[in-house]
């Protein structure tokens, strides 16, 4: 099967869902498809644009075809701002990278036409026949042009994969049909977590306390302008006096802030490990020289019903105790006092008594870890996830 996963995004970029695409087309190759990654041109930023290599830079073989499609991006004249030039650029954009790839498009020929983009694929579905089409959803869309976008496109696809039960539950009660709804939640390339370096090499490698007591967080500290929790980790971890907080991951300005949050609650910045942005192929060391993994997301409708963090299923592989939120999404995937401990969303008390049950339980640690790391590789590899989706193009094709 010939497959063509179409992303409008930037690439690379620091944000996960570029690891995430450039990982499962990957897969997708890996388990027999030929694959192309048809990305947009698009203007990157200054510590993007110094990687010349995407395939090294996320650490995957180079075993699918990489092709960029024009788009008039003209997003980095707004300087950030969310006015109402940034919108009518964000609009520009995405309409000239649909138009750029129509035209790619009507000179393909393909099995089957992968995507994140709504609008992208629905704008195919004008040329390409409806079992072709596959749409990889990552929430319900917000706003009135957004959901008319997105229910338009769910009825005119062949496949909706939704990466949490409730994503897929919500669109079959809104647009989807059922029988064409299937279930993906996001995994691990797991090569990557193969041979890790053991606990005290890691710590030497990164020049970090051997004998402290590390929880850590790997990822962005924000999304979509959405605090992800780490505030209320830096609360917590201040209380544990002989344990050390490490954050991998950016922008610097909010680790910052957050460095600060820490001196104000009396703790020294011997304590307070910050790596910033680091090579995806990297965060394998981070996370080999953590004891505890970290996810506190708050309760939004995002996270509690649609959200599947890759953090989540990295932590897992690498066999770390986890600590997160009690929210629907994180239900689906690890199980209480199994493979995690919960705590309810925003409770510093709640995640202070966990992070202290597990300093002072060694054991429970290696255990649940042990356990996680034999659920990601069981259950939630890119290899699996790719098999899957093939089988149910497949299956549309015949």
């Amino acid at each position: 099967m010939k497959l063509i996963y179409l992303a409008n995004i930037r690439l690379p970029t620091e944000k996960a869902h570029g690891l995430q695409i450039v990982q499962n087309c990957e897969a997708f190759a890996d388990v027999g498809a030929e694959v192309e990654l048809w990305a947009a041109r698009r203007v990157n930023t200054p510590e993007m644009r110094k990687i010349t290599d995407v395939f090294a830079h996320y650490g995957v073989k180079q075993n699918f075809a990489l092709r960029w499609l024009p788009s008039l991006d003209l997003l980095p004249l707004s300087g950030g701002q969310n006015n109402l030039a940034a919108r009518l650029f964000f609009a520009l954009q995405m309409v000239t990278f649909v138009v750029s790839a129509l035209i790619a498009v009507m000179g393909s020929r393909a099995d089957a036409y992968f995507s994140r983009d709504a609008l992208t694929l629905l704008a195919l579905s004008l040329i390409k026949p409806r079992r072709t089409l596959a749409y990889e959803a990552h929430s319900v869309a917000y706003g009135t042009l957004g959901r008319w976008i997105q229910r338009l496109t769910v009825r005119r696809v062949g496949r909706v994969f939704g990466v949490t039960n409730r994503l897929c539950e919500e669109l079959v009660a809104l647009w989807a049909d059922a029988a064409r709804t299937q279930v993906a939640p996001d995994g691990i390339r797991g090569e990557r977590f193969v041979n890790p370096p053991t606990q005290r090499d890691a710590r030497i490698a990164l020049g970090w306390p051997e004998a402290a007591y590390i929880v850590g967080y790997v990822g962005r500290l924000q999304t979509m302008a959405q605090d992800k929790g780490v505030g209320l980790l830096v609360e917590a971890m201040a209380q544990i006096h002989d344990a050390a907080i490490a954050l991998v991951g950016g922008p610097d300005e909010m680790a910052e802030a957050l460095r600060q949050q820490w001196w104000v609650l009396g703790r020294d910045d011997a304590a307070f490990l910050y790596a910033g942005q680091v090579q995806p192929d990297q965060v394998t060391r981070y996370l080999a020289a953590f004891d505890v993994c970290i996810l506190a997301l708050p309760w939004t409708t995002h996270f509690a019903y649609y959200a599947s963090p890759l953090k989540l299923f990295e932590y897992m592989a690498a066999g770390r105790a986890i600590v997160a939120s009690d929210l629907p999404s994180t239900r689906e995937i690890v199980v209480e006092g199994e493979t995690a401990l919960f705590f309810p969303p925003g409770d510093v008390k709640a995640l202070t008594a966990a992070l202290v049950r597990l300093h002072n339980d060694k054991e429970l640690r290696q255990q649940m870890g042990n356990r996680a790391r034999a659920l990601a590789f069981a259950r939630y590899t890119w290899e699996a996830r790719a098999r899957m989706i093939l089988e149910a193009l497949e299956r549309d094709a015949n």
